[in-house]
C-alpha cells in the first residue's frame, strides 16, 4: 500500500483516486464561490464527509462536525455557522480549486463530544493533529491489515469513526464502506460478500456491538476478519474473552477522547501501551495527564481518568476519578462498585447512577449474561438481586448498596459506545416497563409481523410468578390489540375474544414474533405470538365499533 501524508491528499502528485479527488476540488472552488467560514457537517455517507472535508480545508473554511443533528443541537450552532449540509446536492462548480497542499497548522476541524459526561462541548483541532495521528495508525497496524477493506460500526461525526473509517483509509489507499453498519448481522453479510471476491475486512467496532455479538453469526466468516478495532470504553474481560473465541484475535482496543486523540491501545487481558511519543505521567489524585502529538504543540492535557502507571508507557486504567458521589456524607466510588459487581457471574455489563427519592440513594443498571438470565427465569428478580447486593455487601458500606435496579438485556449506549450518566439516572428514575416494543416490523400479504423481545425487567414479572416470571396472558392480547393498532385501522372498542389457546410461556429476555391481519367482514383481529417455529399464543379479537 501507498500511504500518502494527509497534507498531501490534494497534491498534484496524490495517488487518492481521481474521481475522488476532482469531487473534492470542485466541492472546494463551491464553498469557496459561496464565502463560507464556518461550515457544519452531518453526512451518513462516508465518502461524501471525505470529499467535503478537503474540499473545505482546500478552499481553508473550518468544519464542525456536530455529534447529531437534533433540533436543540442545530439551534445552539447555527448562530456561529455559514450553513449546514446534511447532503451535498446542488454543491458544484464551473471549475475546481487547483490541486494544492492543505495548510497543517491551520485550525480547521471542531468536533464535538458525545456529551457523556454532560453537555456536548466544542474542540478544535489544527490538521497536523489529525496527520500525526493518521500516520501513527498506520505505522502500528499497516502492516498486518494490509489491503483489507474497512468496514464500521460507528459514526464517522467523532474521532474514532473519523480517524478510522475516513482518514485513515484515505491516506492509505484502503477500500471502506461509505455506510456505517451498526448491527453485526451487517457487518458478517457485507464481510462474507468481501470474502466471495477474494477480498478481506477489518471491523472498527465498539464495546456496546462487541458484548452482544449474537449466536447467529458465523464464526468460520468472523474467523476471516483481519482485525478488529474497539473504542469508545472499555471492552470487559469477558467479552473481550468471547470476541478472541469468536475471531481467533483479541479485539484492539483504543482508548482515548475527542480531547485527547489516541492515548494508547491493548489486545486482551495486558496492560495499555501508550501510542508512540506520548509524554504521560498522574496528578495528586492519581488521574492521568499527557502531552502527545496529537495535542496542540506545548498543551498537557489532564483527563480524570486513575491509572496505576507500569512504567515503558503501560499503565492500568483504574476508573474515572469524577464518577465519585455523596450520599449521607460518605464518599462512593462508583466505578469501584461496577467493577465488583461485573465480577458476578450474572452481571455482562452495569452502571450506577444517582436516584433522588425523597432521599438520594444509588440505582443500578445491569445488563444480564446468559447465567443472569438463567437465574432471573428460574429464581425470580428478587433473589437475583438479594444476590447482587450480598455480592457488594463484603466490599462497601450499606448506604452504597443500591436500592434500585433495572434489569436489562444490553446498555443504551450510543452509536459511539457512550452512556451519558444523565441517562443512566433517567432510566433508573422510569418505573419498569410494562409494554414491548418492535426490533422489527415487516408487513407481509395479509397483515403484519413483528420481531419483539420481552423486557426481563416487567413489571408484571413480579406477581406473575415471584419465583417463575411468565408474560401473563392478558398481558399477550394486550399487547397484539396496541400493537396492532399502530399499522391498522381498527374499531375502537374491544368486544370479545374467541379460540384463544396459550401454547409456550413467554419469559423474560424471549425473542419472539407477533403475526397479526383484521378481517373486515367479522370485524376480527387474528394474532399469533411465536418463539422460533413454536406457538406460545394465538386467537381472534373481536372488535366494533365506539357506541355514540
Amino acid at each position: 500500500m501507498t500511504f500518502t501524508p494527509l497534507a498531501e491528499l490534494l497534491g498534484a502528485a496524490s495517488p487518492l483516486d481521481a474521481a475522488l479527488k476532482q469531487r473534492a476540488l470542485h466541492l472546494a472552488a463551491a464553498f469557496q464561490a459561496s464565502g463560507l467560514k464556518r461550515l457544519a457537517l452531518h453526512l451518513d455517507d462516508a465518502e461524501d464527509l471525505a470529499c467535503a472535508l478537503l474540499g473545505a480545508w482546500r478552499a481553508g473554511i473550518e468544519v464542525i462536525l456536530p455529534a447529531d443533528a437534533q433540533p436543540a443541537t442545530r439551534a445552539r450552532l447555527m448562530p456561529t455557522l455559514d450553513a449546514w449540509l446534511d447532503d451535498l446536492a446542488g454543491w458544484t462548480a464551473a471549475e475546481p480549486l487547483a490541486p494544492a497542499a492543505l495548510d497543517l497548522q491551520a485550525p480547521l476541524l471542531t468536533l464535538s463530544t458525545s456529551g457523556s459526561s454532560g453537555e456536548p462541548k466544542l474542540i478544535a483541532k489544527q490538521l497536523f493533529q489529525l496527520a500525526n495521528e493518521v500516520a501513527a495508525l498506520e505505522r502500528l497496524w499497516g502492516g498486518s491489515v494490509g489491503e483489507a477493506t474497512i468496514l464500521g460500526s460507528v459514526s464517522t461525526q467523532h474521532i474514532y469513526g473519523l480517524l478510522f473509517r475516513v482518514l485513515w483509509p484515505l491516506c492509505s489507499g484502503r477500500p471502506f464502506a461509505r455506510q456505517a453498519l451498526p448491527f453485526t448481522e451487517e457487518l458478517q453479510r457485507e464481510t462474507a460478500a468481501l470474502l466471495r471476491e477474494g477480498r478481506r475486512a477489518v471491523w472498527i467496532s465498539s464495546p456496546a456491538l462487541l458484548k452482544r455479538l449474537g449466536e447467529n453469526l458465523d464464526d468460520a466468516i468472523l474467523g476471516q476478519v483481519v482485525r478488529v478495532f474497539s473504542s469508545g470504553g472499555v471492552l470487559p474481560e469477558a467479552a473481550a474473552t468471547a470476541c478472541q473465541a469468536r475471531f481467533g484475535q483479541y479485539p484492539t482496543e483504543v482508548y482515548g477522547s475527542s480531547e485527547t486523540g489516541g492515548i494508547a491501545w491493548r489486545q486482551g487481558p495486558q496492560p495499555w501501551q501508550a501510542f508512540a511519543d506520548l509524554t504521560l505521567g498522574q496528578d495528586a489524585e492519581g488521574a492521568l495527564w499527557l502531552t502527545s502529538p496529537y495535542l496542540p504543540q506545548g498543551v498537557r492535557e489532564q483527563t480524570m481518568d486513575g491509572v496505576s502507571l507500569l512504567g515503558d508507557g503501560r499503565f492500568e486504567l483504574l476508573g474515572r476519578l469524577d464518577r465519585i458521589v455523596k450520599l449521607e456524607e460518605k464518599r462512593i466510588a462508583l466505578p469501584a462498585l461496577e467493577a465488583r459487581l461485573l465480577d458476578h457471574p450474572a452481571v455482562a455489563d452495569v452502571r450506577l447512577g444517582v436516584v433522588q427519592q425523597g432521599r438520594a440513594l444509588l440505582g443500578a443498571l445491569v445488563a444480564l449474561s446468559e447465567s443472569g438470565l438463567h437465574l432471573l427465569r428460574n429464581g425470580g428478580r428478587r433473589a437475583l438481586v438479594a444476590e447482587l447486593r450480598e455480592h457488594l455487601a463484603g466490599h462497601c458500606e450499606a448506604i452504597a448498596l443500591p436500592r434500585r435496579w433495572r434489569l436489562l438485556l444490553a446498555l443504551p449506549y450510543s452509536a459511539q459506545g457512550k452512556l451519558a450518566q444523565a441517562e443512566v439516572e433517567r432510566l433508573l428514575a422510569q418505573p419498569r416497563p410494562v409494554d414491548i416494543e418492535p426490533l422489527g416490523v415487516e408487513q407481509t400479504e395479509d397483515g403484519w409481523r413483528l420481531e419483539l423481545e420481552v423486557a426481563p425487567d416487567l413489571a408484571f414479572f413480579s406477581g406473575h410468578f415471584p419465583t417463575a416470571p411468565v408474560v401473563p396472558g392478558v398481558v399477550q392480547v394486550g399487547w397484539a390489540q396496541r400493537l396492532a393498532r399502530q399499522h391498522l385501522e381498527l374499531p375502537a372498542d374491544f368486544a370479545g375474544i374467541e379460540v384463544l389457546k396459550f401454547q409456550q410461556l413467554l419469559r423474560p429476555g424471549d425473542r419472539v414474533t407477533l403475526t397479526f391481519h383484521f378481517d373486515a367482514t367479522r370485524s376480527k383481529l387474528h394474532f399469533a405470538f411465536r418463539q422460533g417455529t413454536a406457538a406460545c399464543s394465538s386467537g381472534r379479537i373481536l372488535l366494533k365499533e365506539a357506541q355514540p
